[in-house]
């Protein structure tokens, strides 16, 4: 199969939906063989029909043991990861004075945690001049800790020995199941906020998750060999402009 990524490995963790599954499916059109994962047995079995040349491996990202599990199946079928792209995470939004112990546990183990141990946890698998991707988000240059910026220049350095690179993708407000979802059912509602967000975007729009997808690519590929411990929007310029 020919693409810009024929005969590589990678693994998309967070793989059922959003920018998840428009990248796994992107990795695969360009060649790749890859493995998704999910915490949903039930959408892990729906996103790996859809995409060509995909297995699943269930996965919560936040479970150490649940990590070990992924790369000891992937090493024992496969043998290698040429492309990590660690996309899992999320969580609730609660104001400060509302947020509670377990909301707080579930975000950082799924946004913090699950990102430090997936990396980590990938790292013997790594070949040689593989490509780490980490998802960020444009908050994260908005008054946010961005732990995932941190994260891939302390490993950039870490790696540098391997010829691994590592990068950060952070996506501006893109239209995807999970953000949709944070203005309930009602699509009357979920359309006045997305265009509430695309009026804060210079582009007048918000994102597709296949936009993010397209530059996912390229840092998977030889297009970025050049390119290591950046962050790199894809924002329609709402943090830059």
């Amino acid at each position: 199969m020919s693409g810009k990524l024929a005969g590589k490995i990678a693994v998309v963790t967070g793989g059922t939906s959003g920018i998840g599954l428009a990248t796994a499916s992107r990795f695969a059109a360009e060649g790749a063989r890859v493995v998704i994962t999910g915490r949903c047995q039930a959408e892990l079995s729906i996103a790996v029909a859809a995409i060509p040349n995909a297995t699943g491996v269930r996965t919560d990202s936040a479970n150490l043991s649940d990590l070990d599990r992924l790369f000891a199946k992937v090493a024992a079928d496969i043998g290698r990861i040429d492309i990590l792209f660690v996309n899992a995470g999320g969580g609730s939004l609660l104001p400060l004075g509302q947020i509670t112990e377990e909301q707080y546990d579930d975000t950082f183990g799924r946004n913090v945690r699950g990102v430090l141990f997936t990396v980590q946890k990938a790292l013997p698998f790594l070949a040689e001049g593989a490509s780490v991707i980490l998802t960020g988000s444009i908050a994260g240059s908005s008054g946010l800790p961005a732990f995932s910026v941190y994260a891939a220049s302390k490993a950039a350095v870490d790696l540098k020995g391997r010829h691994i690179r590592v990068n950060v993708l952070s996506p501006g407000s893109t239209k995807t199941p999970g953000l949709v979802a944070l203005a309930g059912p009602d699509s009357v509602q979920q359309q006045a906020m997305l265009d509430d967000l695309a009026a804060q975007i210079p582009l007048g729009r918000v994102g597709d998750a296949d936009e993010i997808a397209k530059a996912a690519v390229f840092l998977a590929s030889d297009d970025s060999s050049f390119v290591n411990g950046v962050e790199l929007f894809v924002d329609g310029g709402q943090a830059q402009i």
